[in-house]
């Protein structure tokens, strides 16, 4: 991803990342308070406009304290891709420059980040037989056939990554060439191209599971439940991304009778927890190494302090 000490001086972009439950919201809306912002999600799951709470958008007194964009924007039944995200990111970004405000990007995908800095892998359509072929092997022979054909993509997926494991072996098939020559020629990325201000959240791991069991209960306790009955009166598809989010599988086998809330509870707060996880590990490896982390916990008391890691 982009390094900021290579940044040119031009229009400033700001981006506070981390995992979930970290704080960003709290500094992006602290940061407002001193400057003409525009707060730009970077969230896959916030960007649908069924679950509010669940996915912890910003409240609605929060966002009228500033502009907030990419924020329940799009249908539960629309499938958002990265891409699809980093163009209506970079729209909104020009936006707020064009009103002389500093637009931050907040958020813990990563992936959305990356592509909006460092744009996207230019890989064709992948052939639908062959995508049909693939996506039926079992984990195990997806992964032996990657092996044979693309040693490289192979070598740095864990043998049970079904996803992109299938994904390689699919782009490897259907275009001849590693998805790792692919991403070799990204494009459309706007990182090369702003005075880019990170600051990536990494608090106390323990102080950071706690909060997430904590915003669990409240989001039970603040209508999540009536969220996720909205949510299956829709009947979407089985396969929509939106019913994939934290806390909607575990408040549904509750609406069926299947387990019950405390359960529900347990299960939730514990994805919350493995989903915070996952994102830690990656922003703590992924970015450059000299994109500015922040390892203690957010306090307002702190903010001067935190606001001179974005080298404003």
């Amino acid at each position: 991803m982009t390094n900021p000490q290579k940044r040119p001086r031009g229009k400033r972009l700001a981006l506070i990342a981390g995992p979930t439950a970290s704080g960003k919201t709290a500094l992006a809306l602290r940061l407002a308070h001193s400057r003409p912002v525009t707060i730009i999600n970077a969230d896959s799951a916030q960007v649908y406009a069924h679950l509010p709470i669940l996915s912890a958008q910003p409240s609605a007194e929060e966002m009228a304290s500033a502009p907030h964009r990419l924020f329940g924007y799009l249908d539960g039944r629309e499938a958002c891709s990265a891409a699809r995200w980093a163009q209506d990111a970079k729209h909104e970004v020009e936006i707020a420059w064009s009103e002389d405000r500093l637009p931050i990007l907040v958020g813990g995908t990563g992936l959305y980040l990356r592509t909006l800095l460092d744009g996207i892998a230019p890989i064709p359509e992948i052939d639908p037989q062959v995508r049909s072929a693939v996506r039926a092997l079992p984990t195990a022979e997806a992964y032996h056939a990657l092996a044979d054909t693309d040693a490289n993509s192979a070598a740095v997926l864990s043998p049970n990554d079904d996803s992109r494991i299938k994904r390689a072996l699919e782009v490897m098939r259907s275009t001849g060439k590693s998805v790792v020559e692919w991403r070799a020629l990204r494009e459309g990325g706007i990182g090369g191209d702003v005075e880019l201000h990170p600051l990536i959240l990494l608090p106390p791991r323990d102080w950071l599971h706690v909060r997430c069991d904590l915003r669990f209960a409240q989001m039970l306790e603040r209508g999540a439940i009536d969220e996720v009955k909205a949510l299956l009166a829709l009947n979407l598809p089985a396969d929509a991304p939106v019913t994939r989010a934290i806390g909607v599988p575990e408040i549904t086998a509750m609406l069926r009778g299947e387990i019950d809330r405390g359960e529900a509870l347990a299960r939730g707060q514990a994805a919350t927890r493995q989903y915070a996880k996952r994102q830690y590990t990656w922003f703590r490896n992924q970015p450059p190494t000299n994109w500015p982390r922040y390892s203690e916990i957010y306090s307002d008391s702190e903010f001067s302090k935190i606001e001179r890691l974005f080298h404003f």
